[in-house]
């Protein structure tokens, strides 16, 4: 015979051969409960091709708006500015560069495509002085406020001096 040891428990359990959740009858319910299905439709869809939106910034000063937008490798071609009524609408396109198939990509992260942006300006701007500038990849746009929009100063006059006059 051969010198195998044998363990032997002087107590029955019975638990090793009953199923997990017997012990614990709450465990279905929490692992239904861990389920999110959103995350596994996610995990099934793909992620869409990010698509090229500039980054605008919109100050006010007190004789203008001035809008700029970071556009890089986009020219004056590639780029539409219009006003309709109080709307200014900027619009563009950056198209991607021509690849060949031998090229091989180790990051891919630059984004491609066409955008359109819209602004609401207020009723008191001058609309035939709107200009547009492009230099350095950023987009300028000056929106001068109209004459009778300007802020006027008022001369305040004391009514005690009248009255000692």
């Amino acid at each position: 015979m051969a010198n195998v040891p044998v363990k032997r428990s002087t107590t029955s359990s019975i638990a090793p051969l009953m199923p997990e959740w017997s012990l614990d009858p709450y465990l279905p319910m929490r692992d239904l409960l861990r389920w999110d299905p959103f995350a596994e439709l996610a995990r099934s869809v793909q992620r869409p091709i990010a698509t090229f939106t500039p980054a605008f910034e919109v100050k006010e000063t007190k004789d203008a708006f001035i809008f700029k937008a970071d556009v890089p490798g986009i020219t004056e071609k590639d780029i539409d500015v219009s006003i309709a009524g109080n709307r200014l609408n900027i619009s563009g396109k950056r198209e991607a560069e021509v690849e060949d198939k031998g090229d091989n990509f180790y990051t891919y992260e630059r984004s491609y495509g066409s955008f359109m942006r819209g602004f609401t300006l207020p009723e008191a701007v001058d609309v035939e002085s709107i200009h547009a500038d492009l230099r350095d990849g950023v987009l300028r746009i000056h929106v001068p406020r109209s004459p009778e929009a300007q802020p006027k100063k008022i001369a305040v006059k004391s009514s005690t001096e009248k009255g000692r006059a």
